[in-house]
C-alpha cells in the first residue's frame, strides 16, 4: 500500500486544510454506495491535545480519563445515528504490538465504546501483516467513498499534523480492498479488549 501511494500523485495539506477538506467530504461518504469510510491506523501512540479523556490519560489520571470516556456514550450514540442516517458505515482496521502501549490502552477503551455505538472495528496483530510491510511500516490511511483517499501525516510527537489526498479512482479501490482484506482477518474489537485489555493495571505515562 505505501508503494501504490509513492508511485502516485497526491496533494499535501497543511493541518486546517486537511481538517477542513476531510469534513466537507466526510458526510457526503453515503452517496458513494457501500463504500463507506474506512481508517486503518497502525502508529502505536499518538499525542492528542485538546481531547479532554486523552489528557487526562497523559497527565496520570486514569479513572478520571475512563470517566470521561464514558460520559462521551450519548454523543457518540447521536453521532453514528448520525452517520447511518447520511447511508453510510464507518470502518477501522487498528493494528496492535505486545505489549500494548499506554497510548493504545487508553484508545482501546475510546474504540470500545464507539464500537459499542456503531462503529465496525478489528483489531490486527502487527505480524498479521508483516508480508505487506517489508520493513517499512504501512501508512495512516483514511478512505471516504470514492471521493478521496488521505495518508494522514503526525509530527515527531505523534501529533495531527495534517495529510496527503489523493483522489485517483483506481488508487483508491486498490487500497480500500487492501484494508477491506486486512480487516476481514482481523478479531472484533470487544473480543480483544476483553481477552487483551480490560485486565492491564492503569498504564504509566511517561513524565505523568
Amino acid at each position: 500500500m505505501r508503494r501504490l501511494l509513492i508511485e502516485a500523485s497526491g496533494d499535501r495539506l497543511a493541518l486546517d486544510d486537511y481538517l477542513e477538506d476531510f469534513d466537507k467530504r466526510f458526510w457526503n461518504a453515503g452517496s458513494f454506495g457501500e463504500a463507506g469510510f474506512w481508517k486503518f491506523e497502525r502508529q502505536q501512540s499518538f499525542r492528542e491535545p485538546g481531547v479532554e479523556s486523552w489528557e487526562a490519560f497523559f497527565r496520570g489520571d486514569w479513572d478520571a480519563s475512563l470517566a470521561l470516556i464514558a460520559g462521551q456514550r450519548s454523543h457518540y450514540e447521536q453521532y453514528f445515528q448520525k452517520i447511518a442516517d447520511h447511508g453510510f458505515g464507518l470502518h477501522r482496521v487498528r493494528v496492535v504490538e505486545e505489549p500494548v502501549t499506554p497510548y493504545l490502552q487508553w484508545e482501546l477503551h475510546l474504540l470500545r465504546l464507539k464500537e459499542q455505538c456503531g462503529e465496525d472495528t478489528r483489531i490486527v496483530q502487527a505480524d498479521a501483516i508483516s508480508l505487506l510491510e517489508s520493513g517499512t511500516q504501512l501508512p495512516e490511511i483514511a478512505i471516504i467513498g470514492s471521493s478521496a483517499l488521505y495518508e494522514i501525516i503526525y509530527d515527531d510527537d505523534g501529533t495531527l499534523d495534517g495529510g496527503v489526498r489523493y483522489t485517483d479512482g483506481r488508487l483508491i479501490a486498490e487500497c480500500r480492498e487492501i484494508i477491506r482484506g486486512i480487516h476481514r482477518s482481523g478479531e472484533q474489537l470487544d473480543s480483544f479488549f476483553k481477552r487483551r485489555v480490560l485486565s492491564l493495571p492503569p498504564p504509566e505515562v511517561e513524565g505523568a
